[in-house]
């Protein structure tokens, strides 16, 4: 594993691996270029491998019962923990009150904490306190830019001669993040120059270069932050492609997010985000998935712009299933459906650059 460009990393998922609470642990498991994974903090799969947990397939990262064990076996492979990250993504963004005392726990080992939860750790008295006697720094990556930072509109994003491609989803928690990053990656492989815009905490976590923090700022500068990113990428880059991350999805009644993306970032097309087997919006039940097609027509709607292909999540299903569903929603959107988790981003990026004209 190569080293992070912040150090050393144990994840703490404590009760989330595997499930849509524990996506930034997800991501950081999947792809980090900020950190070097020790391990993950989830005493239901302690002894298993990461990997095996959430992809089926072996990473080499271990899931260990608790914090302490974790600082261990860090010592026992000759390896210095320099950071806890925390890795849960709960509703709300709230620290559990069971995980206040591993991160109290953390800080006595000496680790500095890093959190993109809307809970500000570093606004604790107690932790702020314990981690000044203890010479370690409490990161909140949510913490809103100061307004003098922040950018407002200015059309610049007409400059921009990257083709640009959003990557929304029908959901919240859906794999948006983790099909960019893939998106990206075959590009790259495909010969293309391509640069991703992160939109939250868990791309800033994975050392994405470029982004903002959407859901940390003020409405009034959500759009100016995204033409800034996108416009930033393009000039000190020059990639032949940007894609944009999604949040929330355009209909989901907590998280209602892409209209923002489309509006500011002005995308060329958009790659849609969809798990099958998901019948309401996570974490609401009674509140139904509006169907794939509604949520196609309303992007193109508002975009003006082709959603060029549907990406799956295959949570809850079967690999047949997968291919079912895949062959199923391209014949009944007509455009191709791709999980590039399972068969990675080769035909998605080639579905791109036909779209770009590249």
């Amino acid at each position: 594993m190569s080293k992070g460009t912040d150090g050393a990393a144990i994840v703490y998922c404590e009760g989330a691996l595997g499930t849509s609470n524990g996506k930034t642990a997800h991501g950081l498991l999947r792809f980090t270029t900020r950190y070097d994974v020790l391990s993950v903090v989830d005493s239901r799969h302690a002894g298993k491998d990461s990997g095996e947990v959430l992809d089926g397939k072996p990473n080499g990262i271990p899931v260990v019962p608790s914090v302490a064990a974790a600082v261990e076996a860090a010592r026992d492979l000759g390896a210095a923990a320099t950071h806890l990250v925390i890795g849960l993504a709960p509703d709300g963004g709230r620290l559990p009150p069971s995980a206040r005392k591993d991160v109290a726990t953390a800080i006595r080992f000496r680790l500095n904490v890093d959190s993109g939860l809307h809970d500000f750790l570093g606004d604790d008295p107690e932790l702020s306190e314990l981690a000044r006697e203890h010479g370690v720094i409490i990161r909140d990556v949510r913490r809103p830019p100061d307004r003098n930072d922040l950018h407002f509109f200015s059309g610049k994003i007409a400059e921009v001669t990257s083709g640009r491609i959003a990557v929304l989803g029908t959901d919240s928690a859906v794999g948006k993040r983790t099909t960019a990053v893939l998106l990206v990656r075959g590009l790259r492989e495909a010969g293309l120059s391509a640069e991703m815009i992160g939109t939250g905490q868990t791309a800033w976590m994975q050392g994405v270069k470029h982004g903002l923090i959407l859901d940390s700022l003020i409405n009034d500068f959500i759009s100016g932050e995204i033409e800034h990113a996108v416009w930033s990428a393009w000039n000190e880059e020059r990639p032949r492609v940007i894609v944009l991350e999604g949040q929330g999805s355009l209909m989901n009644p907590a998280y209602p997010g892409g209209f923002e993306l489309l509006a500011a970032g002005r995308p060329h097309g958009v790659v849609l985000q969809h798990a099958p087997a998901r019948r309401e919006y996570d974490g609401f039940p009674g509140f139904p998935i509006h169907p794939l097609d509604e949520q196609i027509r309303a992007i193109e709607l508002i975009s003006g712009k082709p959603v060029i292909a549907v990406t799956l999540n295959h949570e809850g299903m079967t690999p047949a299933a997968v291919g079912e569903a895949r062959r199923r929603i391209a014949a009944e959107t007509g455009r191709p459906a791709f999980d590039v988790l399972l068969d990675g981003p080769a035909g998605l990026a080639e579905t791109v650059r036909r779209r770009l004209g590249l």
